[in-house]
């Protein structure tokens, strides 16, 4: 994304309040709420612009300057409107410290979204002209038809061959639909079964009823029928080498719901408890070799992350007697590169949507902080920071023992 120069914003901002531009005068009142709704509108682009919309922190209605004080901790808030979970997929976005009017202003710069809609907090909302609102059924209409013709992400891709029956409806309607949209908005009227799975991008569009990749991961009676390396690959492995015995071999496949929480199992299981008692007292001290989280982080970052394009191979989890290997197909994408892997701030989505239904079904909590979560854990367990070897087909990370 090209920034707008100076003169492009203060345009911007000495034109009227449109589909294109909000201004608020402070991050105060109103404004954490109502900035996260226009950047959710603007990435919608119902108007069909094809340019970014602005939100200018630090500029009153007139578009005269405030004089607010732009400190870091404001842009790091602002930065983290796209990582805290709360707009689904996640926009493409900025957030700069820009001079314009002869005072400092906070500006974020939101490009239209490659698969509409876009949501915020279970909902859709769009701008037309200076009132944003959430969208209508109309207007979820245009916006899926956007997405069947913008489509740029293979997670929206239609799968070929597949029929809305290879879709679980129960699962849709009684598992997932009530997670991800709230009860007001579950309640309105006039929206189809079809037209709920295209809205949350299950399918390809109303007059194309093709279950996507996202959809097939999501709802999918059978995944791995249409998208054969949908599953993970789980080995116990009594040794530290290659070619030592292996212990426990399965195959967890199903939907992403049932394929994490199944892997979940599995590693509980397996994550034996070392139980000590401190001499001469009752209490009981437990260790582990492994912190949980860290495990879960790192195994749901990798079936986010992988490539389900061109390949029938798994994610891999490998549990040697010294340490874990976690492996997914594809390496890194867009804004993360092999020399950047893995530094806080650095995230990109290969699959936005399979983000979505992960953040929905509570596997993740933000984007972009898997990682931080994973060391974090490992430091405060004693553990070693995690390894990552990054190749541009594959991302390996080792997990070793704590002492």
């Amino acid at each position: 994304m090209n920034p707008l120069s100076d003169d492009q914003l203060a345009a911007l901002l000495d034109d009227l309040e449109s589909d294109r531009v909000e201004r608020k005068s402070a991050w105060a009142g109103s404004a954490p709420e109502s900035v996260p709704k226009a950047v959710c509108a603007f990435a919608n682009d119902l108007p069909n612009h094809n340019q970014p919309g602005i939100v200018f922190i630090g500029a009153n209605d007139d578009g005269t300057p405030s004089g607010i004080a732009v400190t870091d901790q404001l842009l790091l808030t602002l930065a983290n409107l796209k990582s805290a979970g709360r707009i689904v997929p996640p926009p493409t976005m900025t957030v700069e410290k820009r001079r314009l009017k002869g005072a400092d202003m906070a500006v974020i710069a939101v490009m239209p979204a490659d698969s509409p809609p876009v949501m915020f907090e279970g909902r859709i909302w769009i701008r037309t002209g200076p009132r944003r609102d959430t969208a209508t059924l109309q207007d979820e209409r245009i916006l899926n038809e956007k997405r069947r013709h913008g489509d740029r992400v293979f997670d929206t891709f239609p799968v070929r061959g597949c029929q809305i029956e290879d879709l679980s409806r129960i699962v849709f309607e009684q598992e997932y639909l009530p997670q991800a949209v709230p009860p007001s908005v579950l309640a309105a009227n006039g929206r189809t079964y079809e037209e709920r799975l295209c809205s949350m991008g299950m399918l390809a569009a109303m007059d194309y009823q093709v279950p996507t990749v996202v959809g097939l991961l999501a709802l999918g009676k059978s995944p791995r029928t249409w998208l054969p390396g949908a599953y993970i690959q789980y080995l116990r492995i009594r040794g530290t080498q290659w070619g030592d015995p292996v212990v426990d071999a399965q195959e967890i496949d199903g939907t992403l719901n049932e394929m994490l929480r199944r892997l979940d199992e599995k590693l509980i299981a397996t994550l034996s408890m070392a139980v000590d008692f401190t001499s001469g007292s009752t209490t009981e001290i437990r260790t582990t070799p492994y912190p949980l989280i860290a495990l879960q982080q790192l195994a749901r970052n990798a079936v986010m992350h992988r490539s389900y394009e061109g390949t029938n191979s798994p994610v891999r989890v490998y549990w040697f007697d010294d340490r874990i290997e976690i492996i997914n197909p594809g390496g890194p994408y867009g804004e993360v590169t092999q020399a950047n892997f893995g530094q806080p701030g650095i995230n990109d989505y290969r699959n936005p949507n399979v983000a979505t239904v992960l953040k929905t079904l509570g596997f993740v909590q933000r984007f972009g902080f898997g990682i931080v979560d994973a060391r974090q854990a490992l430091a405060a367990n004693g553990n070693p920071p995690p390894e990552f070897s990054v190749d541009a087909n594959f991302v390996m990370a080792t997990i070793r023992k704590a002492p």
